[in-house]
């Protein structure tokens, strides 16, 4: 039926794809591009491909959110250096995580399936008790102790690898409704989009309707199914936008484009990161020249971020944000379709849709494609939640990577090489030398 193209997507995951079928998928190639292809396609092509994009989009974020919010944490704090240097501790915080998380083998991660769902679901619920707080008419965030935390992020993570888990179990099964739909869609889903929903964040659940989408389709679920739930989302998506008078005028905001008459109001942020956007012009402005960031852009470190790259670093900033954003998600496809293990490309289909939608959300924001909703660039934005779970998401798909054919002891001579190399060069080796050739 409607399932063939997914089911066959499961299946080739479930053996990993062959060499023949790779060099199959060349064939279209022309020759000198084919040849390089096949140079560099190595079994460790999936690790550096996902890897480098990673560390590359982590530095860059890192870069962006210190000029972009200087300006205002000097008028908070007097300290240029607050956003930055508390996102570098949770960068610093994120990293032995995604390392941990890069060396745990498969069967760990079913193990963790429902005592992350049932601890996310938890977490969520935190947000309606006193501890929650809102935050720009979301209410979901947590403070404790000073600290706060967003944990439907948290929550994102568990239901990838939950739902991994359970369609994994089921993927022959996956031809009939019924099956698509429970446990993974109902309840699973449901509870998960309710409990983020119930704190008003449209935003995160428009990201988690993407990460289910990338859970089902790897798994084979019938394509027929994907229509109607896509029907049955807009006709949920326009109703929640009717219910909130804010969402409402936010819509009609965008919808009125360039000629929005509430320019002070709900066209205020969509028109400056326009105009941040169109006053970097080719070149940029320079790195820490934006004009924007000087209390005109709200959110400038945040949301709008991709705004401010394109005012200070023009045409090749946002050129090289989204050719990352496309190296990550080729590195990603290759570890689903290599993935010896269903589950491994089922997650890895999960932590696509979640990362790659969460992405084309917030720059379509900025560009003015999509109406304003709130979720940051991942791994660029500031956001101490995003970032770590976004890190420890990846590393998994590392760790599934370290899985394909050949890879873990590529990578292993690698290290050896490495450390190999850095004991020739090393200062007290060179003393030696010294003192010998005296």
């Amino acid at each position: 039926g409607g399932g063939a193209s997914g089911a066959a997507t499961g299946t080739a995951g479930a053996r990993g794809r062959t060499s023949a079928e790779d060099a199959a998928a060349r064939a279209w190639l022309p020759g000198p591009l084919r040849r390089w292809v096949e140079a560099v396609d190595t079994p460790v092509t999936s690790f550096a491909l996902v890897a480098a994009a990673t560390g590359l989009l982590l530095v860059l974020g890192l870069l962006m959110v210190l000029s972009s919010s200087s300006v205002e944490s000097i008028a908070t704090s007097g300290n240029p250096w607050e956003v930055a240097s508390t996102q570098l501790v949770v960068a610093a915080v994120g990293l032995p995580l995604m390392l941990v998380a890069a060396r745990l083998p498969v069967h760990w991660w079913k193990r963790l399936a429902w005592p992350a769902l049932l601890a996310g679901l938890l977490l969520q619920l935190l947000v309606f008790t006193p501890l929650g707080v809102e935050v720009n008419g979301s209410r979901n965030w947590i403070r404790v102790a000073g600290f706060s935390a967003q944990p439907s992020e948290a929550l994102k993570l568990a239901l990838v690898v939950w739902g991994a888990a359970v369609l994994a179990r089921k993927q022959h099964l996956l031809g009939r409704l019924g099956h698509v739909l429970v446990p993974v869609v109902f309840p699973g889903g449901v509870a998960v989009l309710g409990v983020v929903l119930a704190g008003g964040d449209l935003g995160t659940a428009l990201v988690i309707v993407m990460l289910l989408a990338g859970l089902l389709f790897a798994a084979g679920a019938p394509l027929r199914f994907f229509v109607v739930g896509g029907l049955l989302g807009a006709a949920a998506a326009a109703a929640l936008v009717v219910s909130e008078p804010y969402r409402m005028a936010r819509v009609q905001a965008w919808l009125g484009g360039n000629q929005c008459e509430d320019i002070y109001g709900q066209c205020w942020q969509a028109t400056h990161g326009l105009w941040a956007l169109g006053s970097g012009g080719w070149w940029g402005l320079g790195l820490g020249a934006s004009r924007e960031k000087w209390a005109w852009l709200p959110m400038a470190h945040n949301d709008y971020i991709f705004a401010i790259v394109g005012e200070e670093l023009g045409l090749p900033g946002t050129l090289t944000v989204l050719l990352l954003f496309v190296a990550l998600a080729a590195g990603l496809i290759r570890v689903a379709q290599r993935a010896v293990d269903p589950f491994a490309t089922i997650a890895t289909a999960g932590v696509l849709g979640w990362v790659l939608g969460q992405a084309l959300l917030n720059i379509g924001v900025v560009i003015g494609l999509v109406p304003v909703l709130g979720v940051p660039l991942p791994l660029v934005s500031s956001g101490g939640s995003s970032l770590v779970t976004t890190m420890v998401a990846l590393g998994m798909v590392l760790s599934f990577a370290r899985g394909e054919p050949g890879a873990r002891e590529a990578l292993s001579t690698s290290v050896r090489a490495a450390r190999a190399g850095a004991a020739v060069v090393s200062p007290a080796r060179l003393g030696r030398r010294g003192a010998s050739r005296r």
